[in-house]
């Protein structure tokens, strides 16, 4: 299998993000391996000597995608036995054209949180775990969003994503089997139904995660997920609440097309 390195001087996030953006483009597996901080040429010679030794091991050249704002350390690596991709250098050179300006490099700026945004995030997260699973209905009203969804549908990792990542106040709650009975919103979310989105999930998905959490019981059965399901979906229509079906999609495409669907205000800068 080939090995594909994501290295930077920083955290490397970008090289992950634009690495496997690039590669989810092929149908083949990859090695990866990610190498954040390599901040001094002793780190890159190190780094260097690791791609060479993959690349010898295996017969095949590692692709390595980076992202340095160090001028040195991105020759170090481009010296490798690898096939180099420099993210920042490609496109820096064409916007330093456009803009007519000289590109004023600095360790981690990519990564940099103003004040004010690192506050909202850590408000946001504080306020999703408060509001985590039903336990607090009394604060609704400062929530940006309320997740609404079977047990195990994917709510809470959502909630603190969004929280995390963009400064958005996610609350969350859980549909239970009494209310799905009932056939309506418990009387906690009824003055919030503005604020709700459901979140679904396939019965085989749903009964696999409960079976890790309870096996063999009925909470985890596939003849009570496709209930829970079906009944969920079914009061999502009624209320006309906006709902995704998780089933196929990771945190970061839920939260993307909850924020985009529900029009919510991103706070990451």
């Amino acid at each position: 299998m080939r090995t594909a390195f994501y290295i930077s001087d920083g955290t490397a996030i970008t090289s992950e993000v634009f690495g496997h953006a690039t590669l989810s483009l092929f149908p083949t597996e990859f090695n990866h391996r990610t190498i954040p901080f390599v901040e001094t040429p002793e780190k890159a010679l190190e780094i260097k000597r690791i791609i060479d030794q993959t690349a010898a091991k295996s017969g095949e050249r590692p692709l390595v995608f980076f992202t340095f704002v160090n001028h040195k350390l991105s020759e170090i690596i481009s010296s490798s036995d690898a096939v180099c991709y420099d993210f920042l250098s490609v496109f820096s050179e064409r916007i330093k054209h456009e803009l007519k300006l000289e590109p004023v490099p600095k360790v981690h700026r990519t990564h940099s949180m103003h004040e004010k945004s690192y506050d909202y995030r850590i408000d946001a997260v504080n306020y999703a775990l408060a509001n985590d699973d039903g336990a607090n209905v009394k604060d609704y009203e400062k929530a940006d969003i309320i997740l609404v969804g079977v047990s195990r549908s994917g709510k809470t990792p959502t909630s603190l994503y969004l929280a995390l990542q963009y400064g958005i106040k996610a609350a969350n709650y859980p549909m239970t089997e009494d209310d799905l009975e009932s056939g309506s919103y418990p009387r906690c979310l009824l003055p919030y139904k503005h604020k709700l989105f459901g979140l679904t999930i396939s019965p085989e998905r749903l009964s696999a995660i409960r079976e890790e959490r309870m096996a063999n019981s009925r909470y985890a059965s596939i003849r009570q997920c496709r209930m829970e399901v079906m009944e969920v979906e079914r009061l999502f229509k009624k209320n006309k609440t906006p709902f995704l079906n998780s089933t196929s999609f990771s945190v970061e495409e839920i939260s993307a097309k909850i924020i985009s669907e529900a029009g919510l205000e991103r706070r990451k800068y």
